[in-house]
This record gives C-alpha cells, sequence and structure tokens, in this order.
C-alpha cells in the first residue's frame, strides 16, 4: 500500500506540473508526460496486484470474504483506478471531456486510497500478536 500511496503522490505532482504548463503556455520537460503515464500504469499493476493478494488472503484466512468495510473500500480503489486509466487514454483535442473527467476521478481515488487504507489498517491489525 505504501508504494500504492507513494505512486499517486508522485502522479499528483506530474499531472499538476503538466496541467500547469498546459495552462500557462510554458515548455515543459520531454520525459515529464512519459514519466506520468508510466507511473499511472504501475499504479494500475500495483493496484491489482493487491486486490489479488487480498482477495487470496481473505479466503485462505477467513474462508469469505466481505468480513470488513475494506472489501467495498478495496474494490473502489480498483474501479477508480481502471476508470482513471481508460479516461487517461480517451484524452485528446477531440475529447476535452475526458481530461475533467481523468481529475475527477483521481480526486475521488485519493479519498478511496485514504478510506481503503485507514480500513486496511484495521484489518492488518487481526493478524498481528
Amino acid at each position: 500500500m505504501g508504494l500504492t500511496l507513494t505512486s499517486y503522490s508522485v502522479l499528483l505532482v506530474t499531472g499538476g506540473t503538466l496541467a500547469f504548463t498546459r495552462r500557462k503556455g510554458i515548455g515543459r520537460s520531454s520525459w515529464l508526460r512519459p514519466l506520468h503515464i508510466l507511473v499511472g500504469s504501475g499504479l494500475v499493476v500495483l493496484v491489482l496486484l493487491l486486490l489479488a493478494i487480498g482477495v487470496i488472503g481473505t479466503l485462505g484466512e477467513y474462508g469469505h470474504l466481505g468480513h470488513s468495510l475494506h472489501l467495498p473500500f478495496g474494490l473502489m480503489v480498483v474501479t477508480l483506478v481502471l476508470a482513471s486509466a481508460w479516461s487517461a487514454s480517451r484524452i485528446s483535442q477531440e475529447r476535452p471531456w475526458a481530461r475533467k473527467l481523468h481529475i475527477g476521478l483521481n480526486g475521488g481515488l485519493g479519498l478511496a486510497l485514504v478510506a481503503a487504507g485507514l480500513s486496511g489498517w484495521v484489518v492488518v491489525q487481526k493478524y498481528l500478536p
């Protein structure tokens, strides 16, 4: 989860820089957009990996899912990450709505990550002695 939060933070900074340079009409480093895309792709992989680990671990420990709020918060994170990645792939001059959707989804993702992190902390405490 720490790497996921770090990735989200890097995406927040790089995305904010991209938006700032676009609005101000100033040049930006050629590596910034590819870095944003690479870290975003990594975030998708990390979230899917965390989903798999969580589902397998929970089924192995409890035999069923849904014993805490962490499941709906986690599924919300997965949904928002996938929707954000999809909306990012739609961003172009012909689709101005996609950038706004992407930014909105990422705002919701930040809140969902906080909720999943806090509820996950409660779940992890059950495993510790």
